[in-house]
């Protein structure tokens, strides 16, 4: 044997060693791997799956939660098909969604550009817009309640500075959901937040390229910002769609669902059906009804983003 297979021979217990110790190591991580991730585990398996499951039990029967679900077959389809009200919460949730996000997007986008500026009392102005969305969702339903008010409201006060006949908001059907829309303004915080951590990331050797080009600050923001924060605009955008089909808190607080329907969103009247009229079999059925609607619409928001979102490679 020459001196370099006696090397080699001399060191195959030592890469044993090391391959059966890499091994142990491997499983170690794996182990405190799982542990750690177990409360998260169960929440997923006790909190959304399990419950989802039954719910698919729940499509094909009747229960009031005191008796035992009795097997109706298709008949909350059937049910589903007839129910005007199915219609009209479908309604008004798109109305509140497809105008409402655009407009929170663009409110939020422009003040995410304007505390990008260099500007005194950036860090206050932050705080200040972000503040109200963390404010808990009844309190602020109950603040607006009386901003509302037709008779001594704050919005109806600032429109008769203006000679803006008083409107009635919430006592009216048509200028109801309006009315919370421009109360959902309240919540752009966090949408100005992610803008302008995008508007941040833009690369300032872009911006400087293009001025030395000789374009001016509208074909910068046109050319060069916006399409580097394409992608920033998709993730709020479609997270402000799934996020504004179920609404709940403020229609329940504040009109539960009133006047004549016109606040009547898909999921208050899941919530209607279920504790109000104890009809769990039919709200688990419009349940997953909301549940396509929303996968359908985000699939279509992600098949059409190679056309507009730009994603820097490199």
């Amino acid at each position: 044997m020459s001196a370099s297979e006696a090397q080699i021979e001399a060191l195959r217990p030592h890469a044993r060693h090391m391959r059966h110790s890499k091994t142990g190591l491997l499983r170690v991580e794996q182990r405190d791997g799982v542990i750690y991730a177990m409360p998260f585990i169960l929440g997923v398996l006790l909190f959304w799956a399990g419950p989802m499951l039954y719910s698919l039990f729940l499509i094909v029967n009747d229960w009031n939660m005191i008796n035992p679900p009795k097997f109706v077959g298709a008949g909350n389809l059937v049910t589903l098909a007839k129910d005007s009200l199915v219609g009209t919460s479908l309604w008004n949730t798109a109305y509140y969604t497809f105008l409402g996000v655009p407009i929170r997007l663009v409110a939020a986008f422009g003040l995410a550009v304007a505390l990008n500026a260099k500007i005194g009392g950036r860090s206050f102005y932050r705080t200040a817009f972000y503040l109200p969305s963390i404010t808990p969702a009844v309190a602020s339903a109950v603040i607006w309640i009386q901003m509302f008010n037709p008779e001594f409201g704050v919005i109806n006060s600032f429109l008769d500075w203006f000679g803006i006949p008083a409107v009635r908001w919430l006592y009216d059907p048509v200028a109801a959901k309006p009315a919370f829309i421009l109360m959902s303004m309240w919540g752009v915080g966090p949408q100005m937040i992610i803008f302008l951590a995008g508007l941040q990331n833009v690369s300032e050797s872009l911006l400087e390229a293009a001025q030395l080009d000789g374009a001016n600050a509208w074909d910068v923001f046109r050319h060069v910002t916006m399409p580097m924060v394409s992608s920033t605009i998709l993730f709020n955008f479609t997270m402000g769609i799934i996020g504004s089909f179920q609404v709940f808190a403020a229609s329940f607080v504040m009109t539960s669902g009133g006047p004549q329907n016109s606040t009547l969103f898909m999921v208050l009247y899941i919530y209607d059906t279920a504790f109000k009229r104890f009809r769990m079999g039919y709200s688990a059925t419009l349940a997953w009804l909301l549940f396509f609607i929303i996968m359908i619409v985000t699939f279509l928001q992600m098949r059409i983003t190679d056309r507009w979102v730009y994603y820097e490679v490199g």
